[in-house]
């Protein structure tokens, strides 16, 4: 059976690039939010078997989004997508529970990689 994986991240764009990387992959995508409080009710609706959480976003940031899920479901996979320059936010993310982290833009192995590791 597929892994089943939410994508959360504020730009289309970015959202399309995650989902065509994963579905080549056999991957199943089960839903895409584009802010933390939607991903935070998707989560809930859906129990994904992995998030992708962009840090950066409108309303609820991926870090917010992330404890959020936590609370609701302490062994959630979240991996963080962060842009160039935010290590710093890249640390709170994995102190939050974040179990891997990938940089835009994306490279298709090292998705690929980051989600096999964290799904185990």
């Amino acid at each position: 059976m597929a892994n089943k994986i939410l994508i959360v991240d504020d730009a289309a764009f970015m959202r399309m690039m995650i989902k065509d990387i994963l579905t080549k992959n056999g991957y199943e995508v089960v839903g895409e939010a584009q802010d933390g409080a939607v991903a935070v009710e998707k989560y809930k609706d859906l129990k994904p078997d992995l998030v992708t959480m962009d840090i950066t976003m409108p309303e609820m940031d991926g870090i917010a989004a992330l404890k959020e899920i936590k609370k609701f479901d302490a062994g959630a996979k979240v991996i963080m997508c962060s842009a160039m320059g935010q290590q710093a936010m890249v640390i709170d993310a994995i102190q939050a529970g974040a179990k891997d982290f990938i940089v835009k833009p994306f490279q298709a192995d090292r998705v690929i990689e980051a989600i096999k590791k964290t799904l185990g």
